[in-house]
């Protein structure tokens, strides 16, 4: 299969990514638009990250179920909601008081932490009303729920919640998507899980500026983690934001009191 071949493990002579971004005339298979949004992340690279021949696509929907774009109008509310400056300040501080299990949970199973974090920027950012209110969560009306927007399923995936889950065992798995740190653990989890079975199975996590087969990687990272084909182009973007760099890796003092 495609990504079988694709997506090999690094101790073969081919990079896991090399068949996926090594493809001629990809430039047709995604807007200029998303194009454009990533310009920081793939500039002088031959290929551009987030293109997906229509071979790639059919085997990652065989595979993951991933689907294509969004519909226009709901990509401009999203980035409408992006220029709303009060909240995106809101959204930077719910994500520093997350820093530290970004991090560790991170470096403890070789995640790349900006792609947590730039993830975790994006579904705050776009996060429906009312649905962290633990009634309206067991309620059912919310298939994806916490800062990750991550569902049950994915605890199944992880091996911690059974596929015949009694109603007890749903209502504790619920709050445990609820809990903030406990949620980001999972995210993590999940592109460790991802990592995995793409056999991305590399020392160091992969960095979309060391090559254009780590920029490869994440966007796939990305797209299967949301499944919509114009994520990954608001992640590497997000990726490259200087606040959410400074967020997680800015050394932060305290502010001493003014001498008298």
């Amino acid at each position: 299969m495609l990504l079988a071949t694709a997506l090999g493990g690094v101790g073969e002579a081919q990079h896991p990514l090399e068949s996926l971004i090594n493809v001629p005339d990809q430039s047709s298979t995604i807007s200029g638009d998303s194009r454009a949004a990533v310009g920081s992340v793939t500039e002088g690279q031959r290929v551009n990250p987030i293109d997906f021949t229509p071979e790639e696509l059919r085997e990652l929907q065989k595979r993951f179920g991933v689907h294509g774009p969004q519909p226009r109008l709901a990509q401009l509310l999203t980035e409408g909601l992006d220029q709303l400056e009060p909240l995106r300040s809101h959204t930077l501080t719910r994500l520093e008081e997350l820093r530290p299990v970004i991090l560790s949970e991170s470096l403890r199973r070789r995640v790349n932490p900006m792609l947590v974090a730039a993830v975790l920027f994006d579904e705050m950012q776009h996060a429906k009303p009312g649905e962290s209110h633990p009634i309206a969560a067991h309620s059912g009306l919310f298939s994806t729920l916490g800062p990750a927007q991550l569902g049950l399923g994915e605890m199944v995936h992880q091996g911690l919640l059974p596929a015949d889950a009694t109603p007890e065992q749903l209502e504790a798995a619920r709050d445990a998507l609820l809990d903030p740190e406990q949620n980001v653990t999972l995210l993590v989890g999940k592109f460790e899980r991802l990592q995995k079975e793409l056999e991305l199975t590399t020392p160091l996590p992969p960095i979309a500026s060391r090559s254009p087969h780590e920029a490869k990687a994440l966007a796939t990272l990305a797209y299967l983690h949301n499944g919509k084909l114009d994520y990954p182009a608001r992640v590497l973007r997000y990726m490259q934001d200087p606040e959410l760099h400074a967020l997680l890796y800015g050394n932060r003092r305290k502010q001493l009191p003014p001498l008298i």
